[in-house]
């Protein structure tokens, strides 16, 4: 499908709701967006010590593409094709610390950085060993704990990070603990990219979060657009918790309740007092997603508090919202929609992203 969005968001329109029920679409977009953007694989404490190797199954609905990281005797990180390159086999299916890397099916064996060792009964195989037989290296991306992969050629991590890290990077992200009490799945019954619209504008609000709106400043929420990320910025009310920002801080001096980050096409990064909420939006239909929430935890006691206390009945509030999209856009007689232009530049950006990457060869 041919996509085009007005740059001028007094004029455009937004995507067509055929984005949104055809097959084609989600399947087009596989390879145009997800496979061309930077996605979560994990983190460092994962892959603590030289030798411990963890699998991951990336957008296991959608792109299913299976990978490993492994951390090697040099203590350097690596992210690896996880199929082994004599029949498929996954060369490792659970996290464990390893000298090196031999499939149970055959006996193939790797070093920690993919690099082929040896093969039982392959003597008489002519040509033998070559490059194909090493596991595929990809791009690893690394910020503070976090680790980002993609799956072929596109933009440099920087392009979709850095705005983030120059904005943040004065937190100790080393202190940041994985909670799995307060991390979940969320099954939406809605397009991935209707969920990530309605995470990129504030302008629902005053009229979906009556909790939210009580402890934020409205007339003041703000919305800032870089290349491949955008940041809305969340102002506490007068007596609301805050950030205590240090002197170094762009935004020294302000009360900051929290920042939303957003990484094309995919990924949010909600920053709060406590810690930080990375959302994961995982595509599984033309018409469902499920939405990982990974909590990681920095200062306990801010917790349930601001504009980080209730994640679980903002969520619950936004999936009502976006899955009543999902039903209207079936309409026959919806056709497109128009943005405001003071409120919805979050969500235009996204759209003339998409439009982008669908155009891109």
């Amino acid at each position: 499908m041919k996509l085009s969005v007005d740059p001028n968001i007094a004029r455009a329109q937004t995507l067509p709701p055929e984005f949104y029920r055809s097959i084609h679409c989600f399947d087009e977009s596989k390879e145009k967006v997800f496979a061309r953007s930077w996605q979560l694989v994990g983190d460092t404490d994962q892959v603590k010590e030289p030798g411990w190797t963890t699998p991951v199954d990336l957008l296991p609905h959608y792109l299913a593409e299976p990978l490993l990281l492994t951390r090697d005797k040099k203590n350097d990180l690596h992210c690896l094709s996880n199929a082994c390159t004599h029949r498929g086999n996954l060369v490792v299916d659970k996290p464990c610390k390893l000298n090196d890397l031999r499939c149970k099916y055959h006996g193939r064996r790797f070093s920690l950085d993919g690099q082929f060792l040896s093969m039982p009964e392959f003597k008489e195989v002519e040509n033998f060993p070559t490059a194909d037989d090493h596991l595929t290296p990809l791009p690893l991306f690394q910020m503070g704990k976090w680790l980002f992969t993609r799956l072929s050629t596109g933009a440099d991590a920087q392009a979709f990070f850095k705005p983030m890290m120059d904005r943040i990077g004065w937190l100790p992200f080393d202190q940041f603990v994985f909670h799995p009490g307060l991390s979940r799945d969320y099954p939406v019954q809605a397009n991935w990219a209707l969920y990530c619209e309605n995470f990129l504008e504030g302008f629902h609000i005053p009229f979906v979060h009556a909790g939210l709106n009580s402890v934020i400043d409205y007339s003041n929420y703000a919305v800032e657009l870089h290349r491949y990320s955008s940041l809305q910025l969340g102002i506490a009310k007068d007596g609301e918790l805050a950030f205590d920002l240090p002197a170094s801080s762009p935004d020294y001096g302000k009360k900051i309740a929290g920042y939303y980050f957003w990484v094309f096409p995919n990924l949010m990064f909600n920053f709060y007092p406590w810690g930080l909420s990375i959302n994961v939006v995982k595509p599984v239909s033309p018409s469902s997603c499920v939405v990982s929430f990974l909590s990681y935890v920095w200062n306990e006691s801010f917790l349930r508090q601001g504009a980080g206390g209730d994640l679980h009945k903002v969520e619950l509030e936004d999936e009502e919202v976006v899955q009543n999209v999902q039903k209207g856009i079936q309409s026959r007689f919806y056709r497109y929609g128009r943005y405001s232009a003071t409120r919805e530049t979050g969500t235009h950006h996204f759209h003339r992203l998409i439009a982008e990457f669908f155009e891109t060869k």
